[in-house]
């Protein structure tokens, strides 16, 4: 008989064992073992993270975290995530990791929490009272094979986000992300936090990020995350004024060439159901789809 899973908040030292677990769930999220201490090290206070990890004979078997929303200016909203291993579910594990985590919630003032589920998890999730409200879709692709690089437009120079001000892609990034497909408006990002949690993760390579410039202003970007030999497109974002050139596109083809002269040889992503421009780039780069998740949200007891 197996000993019982104890469940902990996560620490620092939890960072290597933590991407492992992850890497088994969903492979498609890459993120390396100094991304994950970063984001258990690097929060605004007022986030009220909870990270927590279930742990049995020595071995992390799931990870789970929660926290206020910080970035939109509705009040109260949250996230939640869970990851348990394959080989510790239906043990009461995850039921546990949520019971603490809906706890702490509520505690802080959370009224409502979103979460994302793979497809065999939904029944578990309905039965923790979330309802569906969107799909993610998820897809990769191996760097080899990729489709001809698109023109830069006549006024476009392409650069690495190493040579960019930090200023202007905060303010090209946090204008993008306003009519991002979500649950809650990303309306309050705020600059030094956007540097602490964004710009300064060690999982951001801004040699292998493009920038589109307009002069001083950036008019498209792609972010690009690696975990040694996978990367992961964080953002990809357009201003309004320079959309319908075709430079998502362009930002990405540059991207996916440097990524894979890097020695990348695998590129993920993700789109929510409704964004059917983006997953027209991506489809069109020839990312195909690896998983769907439910995009779920629960209400909270005052």
């Amino acid at each position: 008989m197996r000993t019982r899973a104890v469940v902990r908040q996560a620490v620092a030292d939890d960072a290597e064992a933590v991407a492992a677990v992850r890497r088994v769930v969903a492979p498609y999220k890459a993120m390396s073992p100094a991304a994950v201490r970063h984001m258990l090290t690097v929060q605004s206070p007022g986030e009220r993270f909870l990270p927590l990890v279930a742990e049995r004979d020595g071995e992390i078997v799931a990870w789970a975290s929660a926290g206020l929303n910080v970035w939109t200016s509705e009040p109260g909203q949250s996230e939640l995530a869970i990851y348990v291993h394959p080989e510790h579910r239906k043990q009461g594990i995850g039921s546990e990791l949520a019971g603490r985590l809906h706890q702490h919630l509520t505690e802080v003032g959370a009224v409502r929490v979103r979460s994302f589920v793979q497809p065999e998890g939904l029944e578990f999730a309905r039965n923790l009272g979330y309802d569906g409200t969107r799909q993610m879709h998820y897809a990769g692709l191996e760097l080899t094979g990729l489709p001809e690089q698109p023109p830069t437009p006549d006024g476009i120079e392409l650069v690495s986000l190493d040579a960019v001000d930090p200023r202007a892609v905060y303010e090209a990034d946090t204008i993008a992300s306003l009519d991002e497909p979500s649950d809650s408006p990303l309306d309050a990002v705020e600059y030094d936090r956007w540097v602490e949690e964004i710009w300064d993760s060690p999982s951001l390579d801004r040699s292998l990020s493009v920038a589109a410039m307009a002069g001083d202003e950036v008019a498209a970007f792609t972010v690009v995350e690696t975990a040694v030999d996978r990367m992961w497109s964080g953002m990809t974002g357009t201003v309004p004024a320079y959309r319908g050139k075709g430079l998502a596109k362009l930002v990405k083809s540059v991207a996916l060439r440097k990524a894979a002269a890097a020695g990348i040889t695998s590129a993920y992503t993700s789109n929510d159901d409704s964004n059917a421009p983006m997953l027209a780039v991506n489809n069109w780069l020839g990312y195909h789809r690896v998983q769907t998740e439910l995009g779920l949200l629960r209400s909270l007891a005052s």
